[in-house]
């Protein structure tokens, strides 16, 4: 840290200031430098709900678009959301206890049976946390039956796969022709993704949605939410 920044004072900062500088400190992925300024807007009586809106949900939206257009890569996106995730720990107690919804609804996400790779879906699963989702992870290599169970337990607003071998690409398929089967597409919106995918693909195998990478992910599902709501 330089000597201008230990001389910096947020409490110096007016609200709007102060938001913005957690944003900017997000973006940079400190961690202490987020919660302390969250813990000062919460102490000075601003509605926690508001803090994660615009200043961790704001902070995260800048993070995803300079991802999407290359200024930032995987480990710069990875400091920002843990950065974003110490000033959650200040707020998640707080909005459950008053009762405020404190996400865009429920994103059951994994990675397809017969895929072991996690590094794609772990990254839209922290810019889906930064867009505003609750992001409940199943893992790799999963089967139809985790995807169903997941659904029937958690009851999520979208349920995403992702692939990155193209031998297990069409297991996608499979899951949403059971899903079909079951009725569930009109109850869950359905996301695929991951590096050999295309837009074709996901029309071929009747999927409602195609994340081209991590950032693209989160602004659909975001818009999904709000235009259904």
């Amino acid at each position: 840290m330089s000597e201008d920044q230990e001389d910096f004072d947020l409490n110096d900062l007016d609200n709007k200031e102060l938001v913005e500088q957690i944003q900017d400190d997000l973006y940079d992925g400190l961690d202490e430098e987020v919660a302390e300024g969250v813990e000062i807007l919460l102490g000075r009586g601003i509605d926690a709900n508001d803090v994660l809106g615009d200043a961790l949900v704001g902070g995260m939206k800048v993070v995803g678009e300079d991802f999407r257009d290359g200024i930032l890569f995987v480990p710069e996106v990875l400091k920002c959301a843990a950065a974003m995730k110490s000033g959650m720990v200040l707020l998640r107690p707080i909005l459950a206890k008053s009762a405020i919804d404190i996400s865009l609804g429920k994103f059951v996400i994994g990675t397809v049976k017969g895929d072991i790779h996690d590094i794609g879906k772990n990254l839209v699963g922290m810019m889906l946390e930064g867009a505003g989702f609750e992001v409940i992870d199943l893992g790799i290599n999963n089967p139809v039956e985790n995807y169903l169970e997941a659904i029937d337990e958690h009851k999520p607003v979208i349920m995403g796969m992702s692939a990155l071998l193209t031998t297990t690409m069409p297991y996608m398929g499979v899951v949403i022709e059971e899903f079909d089967k079951r009725g569930l597409m009109d109850e869950v919106h359905v996301m695929v993704g991951g590096a050999p995918l295309n837009q074709e693909f996901a029309d071929a195998i009747g999927a409602p949605a195609y994340g081209r990478d991590a950032a693209r992910s989160a602004e659909l599902a975001a818009a999904y939410v709000e235009a259904n709501r």
